[in-house]
């Protein structure tokens, strides 16, 4: 499974950006996807996952009420649009791809595979 994440950019606080994650393939090797983040000199923190079937959801409790992820099965395609974008917000967002259960769908460990990465710069 390839990812292809895109959307990143610069917006300043309160703004909006949707990011998308694109994958290769949809197979038996993949039963969920989620977005991760990290900012400079932290460690990589959960955002959000969502299964493919039935969509069930996740969310870290610091995105919560302001973030959405969705799924475009027939696309092949996961979004996260961020809403009510903080400073704190800013960081390195990774789209990743696995087969967790759910209590592991927090869990980068879950996941096999992930996207290059795109940059997300809230100003103050």
């Amino acid at each position: 499974v390839q990812l292809q994440a895109s959307g990143g950019g610069l917006v300043q606080a309160g703004g909006s950006l949707r990011l998308s994650c694109a994958a290769s393939t949809r197979t038996f090797s993949s039963n969920a996807m989620a977005w991760f983040r990290q900012a400079p000199g932290k460690e990589r923190d959960f955002v959000a996952a969502i299964r493919w079937s039935g969509g069930s959801t996740k969310y870290a409790d610091s995105v919560k009420g302001r973030f959405t992820i969705s799924r475009d099965n027939a696309k092949n395609t996961v979004y996260l649009q961020m809403n009510s974008l903080k400073y704190e917000d800013t960081a390195v967002y990774y789209c990743a791809a696995g087969r967790p259960i759910i209590t592991t769908m927090t869990r980068s460990s879950a996941y096999d595979y992930w996207g290059q990465g795109t940059l997300v710069t809230v100003s103050s």
